[in-house]
């Protein structure tokens, strides 16, 4: 994956390591578009705190301010980066699976092969 993608991913998951932001991002998703005023009145935190949580929400290309009217700005949720995180996510998974499925693979085959114990084949080899 090319390390700008990574980046991003990387840039994703920092901001959505806070459960707070998580929170605000969830209320966004439910509503729609909102000031820090409005989601201070829906959430248990200041809205300095949450335009600080909105500045790294949007740092991180998650939120998009838009200005409104009477210098009021109004957070979109961008949904590119999430879309680049669960791409990073699945190059991951793709490096896990085809082991994983190896594995499994050589598993089954073993569990239908009949083996002799190992301390019978230690019998047999003293006996």
């Amino acid at each position: 994956m090319p390390p700008d993608l990574e980046a991003i991913a990387e840039q994703v998951f920092t901001a959505l390591a806070d459960p707070t932001r998580r929170g605000i991002r969830a209320a966004l998703a439910a509503t729609g578009p909102a000031t820090a005023t409005d989601l201070a009145d829906r959430l248990p935190i200041t809205r300095q705190a949450i335009a600080k949580h909105l500045a790294l929400l949007a740092e991180a290309g998650l939120v998009t301010p838009e200005p409104g009217e009477r210098r009021r700005v109004r957070y979109r949720l961008r949904s590119a980066p999430m879309q680049v995180a669960q791409q990073f996510l699945a190059s991951l998974a793709c490096d896990w699976d085809c082991p994983l499925e190896a594995l499994t693979e050589h598993l089954d085959r073993s569990a239908r092969t009949p083996t002799t114990p190992p301390l019978e084949r230690a019998r047999g080899h003293h006996g």
